[in-house]
């Protein structure tokens, strides 16, 4: 699938959102969002796909403050590598457990329902590896928020209410020997060494991605990468 026609397809989802707010309230639509969720397997190419489709949406208005779309990543919700050291979870950092998922639901049930005023989410350093609170604003402006993650399907406590937040969630299926190589590859980039690397994927990467690859078939659309 083209990305204009995953654009158009957002633009679609958006006009229809509003319409039935209108009908349901008999009023104009209120300024509530649609949230678009991205899921996929670790390396999938989820964050490299959300910011070309940011890139196409928001075409022609450079200054953030007046984008109708914006990008709000999972990662930001990361807990931090001193409580997931007290919690004995460090060496699974990236599984579903290592993350603040109340507070990722919170936060999508927040930004469906205010656009009165910047909201701000927390970001991921990868150079740090740590999130960042404060990282992400997201303005009044923005009518939809894509959001992407690996764990937005799974059916667990918490989990559920990320996804019931998301009007629709798109899966990102990528050829497995390519989405391992530039897993691996990321990791190097960011200061683990290629025998670490290939460890990590092995060991922790690749339990998480067959979690996410169960997931698959509650998808609202399928994208295979090339």
């Amino acid at each position: 699938m083209r990305l204009q026609e995953l654009a158009d397809r957002i633009e679609r989802l958006v006009a229809a959102a509003s319409e039935e707010r209108a009908a349901a309230e008999d009023r104009p639509p209120p300024r509530g969002r649609t949230i678009i969720g991205i899921v996929g397997e670790p390396g999938a190419g989820k964050s490299t796909l959300t910011e070309n489709l940011l890139a196409l949406l928001n075409a022609g208005a450079p200054d953030p403050e007046q984008q109708r779309f914006a990008h709000v990543p999972m990662d930001g919700f990361h807990l931090a590598d001193a409580e997931l050291q007290r919690l004995g979870l460090l060496a699974r950092k990236g599984a579903p457990e290592t993350f603040d998922v109340y507070g990722y639901a919170e936060l999508l049930r927040r930004l469906r329902r205010d656009r009165r005023n910047t909201v701000y989410a927390p970001g991921f350093e990868r150079t740090l590896e740590q999130p960042l609170a404060g990282r992400v604003p997201v303005f009044p402006s923005a009518h939809t928020v894509l959001t992407e993650g690996n764990y937005l399907l799974l059916e667990e406590p918490g989990w559920r209410q990320v996804r019931e937040q998301c009007t629709e969630v798109w899966y990102v299926e990528q050829e497995d020997q390519v989405r391992i190589r530039q897993l691996v590859e990321r990791h190097i980039a960011f200061g683990k060494s290629p025998e670490t690397a290939e460890a990590w994927v092995r060991d922790v990467d690749e339990p998480n991605a067959e979690l996410v690859r169960a997931t698959q078939d509650q998808a609202d659309l399928l994208i295979i990468l090339a």
